[in-house]
């Protein structure tokens, strides 16, 4: 069920995200505009975008600690997954993509774990922090997730946790660090690399080869938010090293309203269905695309 839009007050970013350096309540300013220009420039170019020290840093402590207390109700789970999340196919080679199969271990706390009070609900649910998201990726109208699991997370890393190659559901994600492990815990990827049309598994199977020709790293920092076309680029987060949890908030945003993710990929990340799901699984789910995943 869709969470009900709360009406924000005039400064309800201030003090959450820095204003001055990103302009959010001012779009339409000639600074506003510049913003957007060069987050859609960045986009075009590697679909990529990183905004750096987006939340102040008077702020950054309270986020830390926000994610840090949301934290113990991740639900973990270790498997084997290919970048499809999907089962292998005995009729294709060992080497094909769809039968490469790496460790996946990760924890993620559920939207319905996370409060109206918190700062990162606060940002989520802000209609300019929404229309700012919107006239990055160019896209008229974004809506909130309505699947109640997994419309706001906190993914969470422990030590030796990774995200193996893969690609997101929805065709952008919005993400935001929030506390950095040790070490590891490092995001690559390999830009557009699919595409609506095609698969390009050849080029997939070099890269879990190890051909880095294609690959792009971020340094992510808490504070940083990224904006990411991840449904067509190949993605991973490295193992996360040291004993400090390496800590990232999700915003999921779909160009149709009333987006539900697939009720089996909610049980194999959350550890739980929601009634919605449970409908899906009676009256079936149909896909705006035809790729793999």
């Amino acid at each position: 069920m869709q969470a009900t839009v709360v009406t924000p007050s005039a400064n309800a970013l201030d003090g959450l995200i820095d204003l001055k350096t990103y302009p959010l309540d001012a779009l339409d300013s000639e600074t506003g505009r510049e913003l957007i220009a060069e987050c859609r420039r960045q986009l075009d170019e590697d679909g990529c975008v990183v905004l750096k020290n987006f939340v102040p840093e008077e702020a950054l402590a309270r986020l830390e600690r926000e994610t840090e207390r949301l934290s113990p109700d991740a639900h973990y789970n270790q498997t084997e997954t290919n970048p499809y999340n999907s089962e292998g196919d005995p009729s294709l080679p060992a080497n094909h993509p769809k039968n490469r199969f790496d460790d996946r271990t990760n924890g993620f706390v559920a939207g319905d774990r996370i409060g109206r009070d918190t700062i990162i609900r606060q940002v989520y649910e802000n209609p300019e922090f929404q229309r700012f998201i919107s006239e990055v990726v160019g896209i008229e109208e974004i809506h909130r997730y309505a699947d109640p699991l997994a419309d706001l997370v906190v993914n969470v890393l422990r030590e030796g946790c990774q995200h193996p190659w893969h690609y997101d559901t929805n065709e952008f994600i919005v993400t935001m660090m929030t506390r950095q492990s040790h070490g590891g815990g490092r995001f690559e990827y390999a830009p557009g690399i699919r595409s609506p049309e095609g698969e390009n598994f050849d080029e997939v199977e070099k890269v879990i080869d190890g051909d880095r020709s294609r690959l792009k790293a971020l340094d992510l920092q808490p504070g940083d938010l990224q904006v990411f076309f991840g449904r067509y680029s190949l993605h991973r987060v490295t193992p996360a090293e040291g004993d400090k949890e390496r800590h990232t908030v999700i915003f999921a945003y779909a160009k149709e309203p009333n987006f539900v993710g697939r009720p089996e990929r909610a049980q194999r990340i959350f550890g739980r269905m929601a009634p919605v799901h449970e409908k899906i699984l009676k009256e079936g789910m149909q896909r705006s695309d035809s790729l793999a995943d």
